[in-house]
């Protein structure tokens, strides 16, 4: 197996300790089934062709400018030179700068992970240490660097042999959940209600295993796709038509009876005397 390209490579630096690095992709798209844009007539694919809004004629990459928009068909145009030299120049350094509990950081803040390996023989043992000593005292660091023409931060954990890298989005990038919940009522839930729900996360309760969880759309993709060359026809599964729910407990106990008996079914089991009991001789 050849070996991954590194996305980036420099220096992990924290204080005065240095050790040269590399940073690899954690999640790639290259498995995934791809369909091109293709001509229904002739079967070609097609291409996607940038054309003047207003004129309606074809602009050639040379002529292709970015712009922001401030009106109404009204851009101000920029250069590739001067937006380049807005772009901020890289040192090459992931510079750490404080270290947090590994639960600090809400997940919502996470962007794409990366791999982060020793990219030179002599820098194993200060990359060792580095990973060690987050490994012991529990924590992560948060570091900085430029990746990818911008300004990055990135969470960085111990993971295995190595350091798993996650950037981080900007706090303006995330939306507030305030917006999103805004309508969700205050419902008090309690009870029975609440027993039954509980007993069926326990009853389903397990561990995270990712080589278990599929992906069904490629997976039925797969199968479009090889049938189509031997020239099959697929038909589309039936799918169960689903109810929406207006009776809340009867659906609740419902599920918690095809899981297993239900916390008030197993009390009253236990409450109630065994028919086929001995009586005490007097």
């Amino acid at each position: 197996m050849a070996a991954p390209r590194a996305s980036w490579k420099g220096f992990l630096t924290i204080a005065e300790l240095t050790c040269p690095i590399a940073i690899y992709a954690g999640v790639s798209s290259s498995e995934r089934i791809v369909l091109h844009t293709v001509s229904r007539g002739s079967g070609s694919r097609v291409h996607r062709q940038y054309v003047d809004a207003v004129t309606g004629q074809p602009v050639n990459s040379e002529d292709q400018i970015k712009g922001y928009q401030v009106g109404k068909d009204d851009y101000i145009a920029f250069e590739p030179e001067e937006i380049a030299a807005a772009m901020p120049e890289s040192d090459k350094r992931l510079t750490v700068s404080a270290f947090v509990d590994q639960g600090d950081v809400d997940d919502v803040y996470f962007d794409r992970p990366y791999y982060v390996a020793p990219s030179d023989r002599s820098g194993d043992e200060a990359f060792e240490l580095i990973r060690e000593g987050l490994r012991v005292s529990q924590t992560a660091a948060i570091a900085r660097a430029v990746l990818f023409r911008r300004m990055r931060t990135l969470l960085l954990r111990p993971y295995e042999a190595g350091i798993a890298a996650t950037t981080l989005n900007f706090d303006y990038e995330v939306r507030s959940a305030k917006e999103a919940f805004a309508d969700v009522p205050a419902i008090e839930i309690k009870g029975e209600m609440l027993e039954l729900a509980e007993h069926i996360i326990n009853t389903k309760r397990g561990a995270f295993e990712p080589a278990k969880v599929q992906d069904r759309y490629e997976a039925a993709l797969a199968e479009l796709v090889k049938a189509k060359i031997e020239g099959r026809t697929i038909e589309a599964p039936k799918r169960p038509a689903r109810r929406p729910t207006t009776d809340l407990m009867a659906a609740l106990r419902e599920s918690a009876a095809m899981s297993g008996k239900a916390p008030g079914e197993r009390a009253r089991a236990k409450a109630a005397p065994r028919t086929g009991a001995r009586r005490k001789a007097s």
